[in-house]
């Protein structure tokens, strides 16, 4: 299992902003892979995800999505859990 949680991300797309906001408020410590004019790195996202879309969220190794899922967690009471699982 890969612990901690790993986002890719661009830096200015609003849902990697509000993803950074919630995991920060969290007090999670995060690796964040901007994948702004890296073409190979876009490339690895989106053979891990399937999805070309950013931000593209990880806890361990379970692929959560992006901040839509991220935040349904949060309001499920469900994102704690997953984080402490992770840790």
């Amino acid at each position: 299992m890969t612990a901690g949680v790993t986002m890719y991300s661009t830096r200015f797309c609003p849902y990697c902003v509000r993803a950074r906001m919630l995991l920060d408020s969290k007090h999670v410590e995060y690796t964040d892979i901007s994948v702004d004019s890296q073409p190979d790195l876009r490339r690895e996202m989106m053979e891990r995800s399937g999805r070309r879309t950013v931000p593209q969220i990880w806890i361990g190794d379970q692929h959560v999505g992006g901040f839509d899922d991220l935040a349904r967690l949060e309001q499920q009471g469900r994102l704690d859990d997953l984080l402490k699982l992770a840790f």
